[in-house]
């Protein structure tokens, strides 16, 4: 089964490799640093497995996750067991705890031997958790590259089929995801639902107009009109308190 192990600590890597070589049907194909490397390995190398380290620099594993249209199969490792609910919300096969003992590694290793052969591990439907650094960020791929999009910059998230259209100032960037995971995910108290649509970064509402008889639409900073529904605007009253 060909693996990635994706981890930026190299002796955490070292310890599961050597692990590893007691499983004959398990060939480590790479091994990367960081989200960012683990990414393209697996957009090149298409593996069946990874074992993802949650916390890592630049973005977690759980980010990294949300860029792959296909992910494979997908056993967490990490020192952080609150986590390990988080990571059976998306489906991992298993969740290890480091440092890795080889027994739960040799039982984490039959769950994925008896999963269905050919099963994408994540649904774009689930809900991915998220990590406090990542309150403040949306991270997306522009061109293969990935960009982390400060939720300062972000002035409003418009649904668009399969995907959602994350709006800053000048220009918008497509990702693979819910406006329900956003409106799950996001500050509440700086984005708001006003429409089926449309969610909102009220800081960058200049002001809310009323345009025909009890139908409202908000003006953005950047002369953007968007439309309100009567649910919206209930909740844009209660949070602007007008």
């Amino acid at each position: 089964m060909r693996t990635i192990i994706i981890d930026d600590e190299p002796l955490a890597r070292s310890l599961l490799i050597e692990l590893l070589e007691d499983h004959k049907d398990i060939e480590v194909i790479a091994q990367c640093n960081d989200g960012f490397e683990g990414l393209k390995a697996i957009q090149e190398l298409q593996p069946e497995l990874i074992f993802l380290d949650i916390q890592m620099p630049k973005i977690t594993g759980f980010e990294m996750l949300e860029l792959l249209d296909n992910p494979p199969k997908v056993i967490f490792t990490t020192a952080y067991d609150e986590f390990a609910l988080k990571a059976f919300e998306v489906n991992a096969l298993d969740y290890l705890l480091k440092p890795v003992h080889a027994d739960r590694l040799s039982g984490a290793l039959s769950k994925v031997r008896n999963y269905a052969q050919g099963t994408s591990q994540l649904s774009k439907d689930q809900i991915i958790p998220q990590l406090p650094e990542q309150m403040q960020r949306i991270v997306v791929k522009v061109n293969g590259e990935v960009k982390i999009l400060p939720l300062q910059e972000v002035f409003y998230l418009e649904a668009a089929d399969d995907y959602v259209k994350i709006h800053t100032a000048d220009k918008y960037y497509l990702k693979h995801q819910t406006m329900s995971h956003f409106e799950q995910h996001l500050p509440e108290h700086q984005f708001v639902r006003i429409h089926r649509s449309y969610l909102v970064n009220i800081q960058h509402i200049h002001k809310v107009d009323l345009y025909e008889k009890e139908q409202y639409c908000v003006i953005l900073r950047n002369d953007v009109r968007l439309q309100v529904s009567r649910t919206g605007y209930t909740k844009l009253k209660a949070e602007l308190g007008f």
